[in-house]
């Protein structure tokens, strides 16, 4: 069965790299701006949609706007729901269409999904599968473009 959508547990994956937005606080704007762009990059490079789910309810927080940039949508739970309930019911949703895979190191949430069938990976490893997807990309635009270059300085 195909893959047809990676479902995210935003804070989570944002806990587990802290590499990305150094120096920003987990739970910020600019961290979580710095992992949409960044698997942004990734659906660039392995063309599967991906849904970011973060908790949109908290002490002293605005929620912020749900947003969608094409093949990468960002969605904020409502008051009274947890990004993990979205996240449950997207992968039971998806099910019927193909294979979804859920990434999370919450232990709970990954038996729920697989309970039902759902694939699940932990933050590191999906942070992995990113490394390499970009790694192979950036290999593969620099073989073209070399392959470009010599082909336009035979013609001079």
């Amino acid at each position: 069965m195909a893959l047809v959508r990676i479902l995210v547990d935003g804070y989570s994956l944002l806990h587990n790299w802290p590499e990305l937005a150094e120096g920003a606080p987990r739970h910020s704007e600019a961290a979580r701006d710095a992992l949409v762009e960044m698997l942004t990059h990734y659906q660039d490079a392995g063309s599967t949609p991906v849904t970011i789910f973060f908790d949109g309810n908290g002490p002293k927080r605005s929620k912020p706007k749900n947003e969608s940039s094409g093949a990468v949508e960002v969605l904020f739970s409502n008051s009274g729901q947890t990004a993990d309930d979205l996240i449950e019911r997207a992968a039971h949703r998806f099910q019927s269409y193909g294979e979804v895979l859920v990434v999370t190191d919450d232990f709970a949430e990954r038996d729920i999904v697989s309970g039902f069938g759902g694939s699940v990976a932990s933050c590191a490893n999906f942070i992995g599968m990113i490394h390499d997807a970009l790694k192979t990309l950036t290999e593969n635009l620099n073989r073209h473009n070399r392959n470009e270059r010599n082909r336009f300085s035979r013609f001079q």
